[in-house]
């Protein structure tokens, strides 16, 4: 029994866990949803910051240390889609 409980845990058969949320990590019906939602103690996803570089977001160095935020938009729509 523990092995059948075990081979349909997350899929459609089970009628316990929502398969949705399981997958997803989101499910349509909300708290409204039958089926119980399992929040992982940890997250599957992974954050890679600063990988992408946005031209318009650059910061310039003051002379006396620190910088100063640039709030020009030096680039048009078209460049910045060909410098990413």
């Amino acid at each position: 029994m523990a092995e059948y409980l075990a081979s349909i845990f997350g899929t459609e058969k089970d009628k316990v866990n929502c398969s949705f949320y399981f997958k997803i990590g989101a499910c349509r019906h909300g708290e409204r949803c039958s089926r119980v939602h399992n929040k992982p103690t940890f997250s599957q996803t992974i954050l890679l910051k600063n990988l992408y570089l946005n031209p318009n977001n650059n910061s310039i160095p003051k002379p006396e240390g620190g910088f100063e935020q640039f709030s020009g938009n030096t680039y048009t729509d078209e460049e910045v889609q060909q410098h990413f």
